[in-house]
């Protein structure tokens, strides 16, 4: 491996850890700020903050990184923010998926890999505030290097200016990357959160990419980094407005009835999942998306 390649490896999984302390503090923060309801009167809630480790088949370091998640807040009934540097060499699943999907046969000849990112996921205490997830990474082998991620809106109960807000921002950070930029990723990130046993898709859609090289690192790592910044800006004014509308029984059923539908779809579909889970990394870390309660008609 190149000096380059490794500063730019460097450089990618500081990003993730100094993203990760954005919203880390932003979280708290609106834990901080007024709220109604029947939590307003309890603690704001505070991330616990562990470390992970990942598993090597002989003992030795294969990476980690930090889960932190919290419990139980006035806002915020779960959220993870988790990042990681993780490397070592894939399994033959994990080989034959890469080879597979992104056309790479020297995988069984030399597996070895590593990646680095940031997964998020929040499910609310007010049903009104919607439920989201967002991740960006980077993954390498000796055969190429490639930049993932995006973010979703799932709402339980839908507010059509909320969606728009989430998407307008989006496209704000995307069109400096190229025209239809944000199309191409709102349309892979409708297809690719879509649950086809139930027919219909988890959420509200935002955007998504993956597998992503032009050939120019500096330029997909900018468009991953502006992937990322559109978060806060995207979600947390929409939090802001809706954490103290007045819920009801009947909300709170719906909120977690739809959450049976992300616990679906991370646990059947989601690629991360399974690839956090084949790779020996922490699984209290990978499955810490799942919501504390859910719910099944």
């Amino acid at each position: 491996m190149s000096d380059a390649m490794q500063s730019e490896k460097t450089r990618a999984s500081e990003w993730f850890r100094t993203l990760r302390d954005q919203i880390v503090a932003a979280f708290e923060g609106l834990e901080d700020g007024q709220t109604n309801g029947p939590l307003s009167d309890q603690p704001a809630g505070r991330f616990e903050v562990t470390e992970t480790k990942r598993s090597a088949p002989d003992g030795g370091d294969a990476g980690g990184g930090l889960m932190s998640v919290m419990r139980g807040g006035r806002v915020f009934e779960k959220v993870g923010v988790n990042v990681s540097t993780v490397y070592g060499e894939l399994g033959a699943e994990a080989q034959a998926a890469m080879a597979a999907r992104k056309g790479l046969p020297g995988m069984t000849e030399d597996p070895r890999f590593w990646a680095s990112g940031i997964s998020l996921v929040a499910h609310m205490q007010n049903p009104h505030c919607p439920a989201v997830h967002m991740n960006t990474r980077m993954f390498w082998t000796p055969h190429g290097w490639w930049f993932g991620g995006g973010s979703d809106l799932n709402p339980c109960i839908e507010y059509a200016e909320d969606t728009a807000h989430f998407h307008a921002v989006q496209k704000a950070h995307c069109d400096p990357h190229g025209e239809g930029e944000y199309d191409r990723l709102k349309a892979w990130a409708d297809e690719y959160f879509y649950i086809p046993h139930r027919g219909r898709a988890r959420g509200v859609g935002g955007i998504f990419l993956d597998d992503h090289c032009t050939g120019d690192w500096d330029a997909d790592f900018a468009f991953i980094q502006d992937i990322g910044k559109a978060f806060l800006p995207a979600y947390q004014p929409l939090i802001e407005k809706r954490r103290s509308t007045v819920w009801s029984d009947a909300d709170k059923d719906t909120q977690l009835i739809h959450r049976g539908l992300y616990a679906e779809y991370n646990l059947v579909y989601d690629r991360g999942t399974k690839f956090g889970l084949a790779t020996g990394h922490d699984a209290n870390a990978v499955l810490m998306s799942l919501p504390p309660l859910a719910k099944w008609v």
